[in-house]
């Protein structure tokens, strides 16, 4: 049986997870969201980004590591889950290799050490990357502040990059959180694609993988923008599940009826 990459002209499976950063699918909207953060630190900033689920977070968050040349800065990342302030704070030392401690205060004191020895004796700027941050509890907040706060806020040492879903931004609008999204130099948000864009992206991941002819019709990039509605990570699963469908029917390309198959296989 023939290779559904095969029969489409691909050398690697398109639309995968595993994306390398020269790889990915450049817009201004990503452009200017990846400049600002890295100005953000470079500015021995923190910042936030909000986004909806699917819609390229991940991926950009990855561009931005890239960004910052590892003789300069020391990142280090931790994805939030529903910590207290206490294990929170262990999940980070264990990220930065801080020394461990019995108490909360004393823990934070190590990290905030750390931090300083980092930038101090390494001669690299420290940075702390917290993903999925709409899961940080609401107590939990106030440690992006004591974290940033060095020598009485006279020393800008840690940058902090917050990045989760939307209701990130909820959190952050939250009176008893001002404390902290005052000491944010840039908010930055991502949206869905537009129509085009939907477009172009199809045939971007299609390139990359290898395709020299482009295997969606009009009519199924249509289809896979007005289901998956823009988001980048439906439009992944939509396109490759159609593709396969397309193979599985002798088909040299895709069509709207093909995903139509592809949509009820994988959402009923």
């Amino acid at each position: 049986m023939t290779d559904w990459r095969s029969r489409f002209g691909f050398h690697t499976a398109p639309f995968t997870r595993e994306l390398s950063v020269a790889h990915r699918f450049s817009l201004p909207m990503f452009d200017e969201v990846l400049m600002a953060l890295f100005r953000a630190v470079d500015q021995r900033g923190s910042a936030a980004l909000v986004a909806p689920a699917g819609t390229g977070k991940t991926a950009l968050l990855r561009a931005l590591l890239d960004q910052l040349p590892e003789a300069r800065y020391r990142v280090h990342y931790v994805k939030v889950t529903d910590l207290s302030n206490c294990d929170l704070c262990r999940e980070i030392a264990v990220a930065c290799g801080a020394q461990p401690a019995g108490s909360y205060p004393m823990l934070v004191r190590r990290l905030q050490e750390r931090f300083l020895s980092t930038m101090s004796d390494d001669g690299v700027r420290p940075v702390l990357l917290l993903d999925e941050a709409q899961g940080l509890r609401p107590e939990v907040f106030s440690l992006v502040k004591i974290l940033t706060n060095f020598e009485m806020d006279s020393r800008l040492v840690l940058s902090v990059i917050l990045a989760g879903q939307m209701s990130l931004r909820d959190l952050l609008r939250q009176p008893a959180h001002e404390a902290v999204t005052r000491r944010l130099v840039h908010l930055a948000s991502l949206r869905t694609l537009s129509r085009p864009e939907s477009h172009r992206y199809l045939a971007h991941r299609c390139s990359i993988a290898g395709a020299t002819t482009f295997p969606f019709d009009t009519g199924a990039c249509d289809a896979v923008f007005e289901v998956a509605c823009g988001n980048l990570r439906a439009t992944d699963q939509l396109a490759a599940k159609a593709l396969e469908v397309a193979h599985d029917a002798g088909a040299a390309i895709v069509d709207s009826g093909h995903l139509a198959i592809a949509r009820r296989l994988l959402w009923p």
